[in-house]
């Protein structure tokens, strides 16, 4: 008895377990594959056939997030020198004239003292080249003396002139120092405002005068830099859209306008610049340097599509299921290539052939199960 009821049990459960195995679509060959209607509808298939869509007649292409040469700033030094202080990170948002650091030098205190002693001669070579003109003037003194009063004052102007631009560059008041005030230390300002991007300034390190301390981006500026091929360039026109993406970063769209056309051909691969403009709103989530890829919309058409989930792309070819019969509950499907053209967010063009029209009927939903 008990090894009957034993055996019972054991087919219960093997009979259990053969009714939950989950039916899976019947393939015939390499381009044919069977549904069942159960099949169908647990797994939520829909068909359809191609419809009529509007499409963007798109340039694509490629480039980056850029500044104009005006809105981004390399800071360096006229005369290099030792970082005494700096407070700034990579990121701080800085003003225009904000002070950036400090450098500390002792040449800086030579080119002061320079500019002090000519300073206190040019008074004399003034006073001395004045009176010679006079004396010539009334034929009292020589030409010799007073072209060379003249020749003197004229050098010790000029040098003058010339270290008190260099104080002017190095941010050192020319008054303070003709009071007496030198300083061995600089302060260096913030040519324009923006944000940090590169910073390369330690205290205590030395810099040189081609050394760049850190530099700055106005990213309230940022903008589109395309490379257009020479075959393309005559379809793009000022004020078209472009949707562009930053594919390592997200799949986001975003979208911008062309501003400038570039007038001459760059490069071994024969590329023009394009200029765009970025809304503003996206400009804070964008960063300079970011590769983008683009799609300029130069004109509109439409043609016949199918649901971009319809389609199915295996090394570099496009395939759809055609519906080729309907018997006894069962769906037989053709797997058949197709030639595409424009795409847009939810719609794939698709060219008719011989093989496919607007009344052709296909899988357009469910495609992922039934192809894998």
């Amino acid at each position: 008895m008990k090894k009957t009821l034993y055996i019972l049990a054991l087919s219960i459960v093997l009979f259990s377990c053969k009714e939950a195995k989950t039916e899976e679509p019947i393939t015939t060959d390499d381009t044919m594959v069977t549904v069942t209607l159960p099949q169908f509808k647990s797994s939520a298939m829909e068909m359809g056939s191609p419809t009529e869509q509007d499409f963007e007649v798109t340039v694509k292409t490629a480039g980056k997030i850029d500044v104009p040469p005006q809105n981004r700033a390399k800071v360096t030094t006229f005369v290099g020198g030792n970082i005494k202080a700096t407070t700034l990170l990579v990121g701080d948002k800085v003003r225009k004239g904000q002070a950036l650091l400090t450098l500390e030098n002792t040449e800086f205190l030579d080119i002061q003292k320079d500019y002090l002693e000519v300073a206190e001669q040019i008074k004399y070579l003034k006073s001395e080249y004045e009176r010679q003109k006079t004396l010539f003037d009334e034929k009292i003194t020589s030409q010799k003396n007073y072209l060379k009063a003249e020749s003197e004052y004229r050098r010790a102007k000029a040098m003058y002139q010339s270290l008190r631009a260099k104080l002017q560059m190095l941010n050192i008041n020319p008054i303070n120092v003709e009071n007496g005030k030198l300083t061995s230390i600089i302060t260096i300002y913030a040519p324009i405002a923006g944000d940090i991007v590169i910073m390369n300034a330690n205290v205590g390190m030395y810099v040189a005068p081609s050394d760049v301390m850190l530099e700055i981006i106005e990213t309230d500026h940022l903008h589109l830099e395309l490379n257009v091929f020479e075959k393309d360039i005559l379809k793009v026109k000022v004020d078209q859209d472009i949707n562009f993406t930053v594919p390592e970063a997200t799949t986001e769209v975003f979208h911008a306008k062309v501003h400038l056309v570039g007038k001459s051909i760059e490069g071994n691969d024969r590329t023009i610049n394009v200029h765009g403009h970025l809304d503003d709103n996206m400009k804070q989530r964008l960063i300079t340097g970011m590769f983008v890829e683009a799609a300029i919309v130069v004109d509109s058409k439409k043609g016949l599509a199918i649901p971009t989930e319809a389609l199915i792309t295996e090394n570099d070819k496009n395939f759809v299921l055609l519906l080729k019969e309907e018997k006894n509950d069962n769906y037989s499907f053709k797997k058949i290539a197709v030639k595409i053209g424009e795409k847009s967010e939810k719609y794939v063009e698709i060219i008719p052939d011989n093989q496919i029209d607007s009344s052709s009927k296909i899988l357009t939903k469910g495609v992922f199960d039934v192809a894998n």
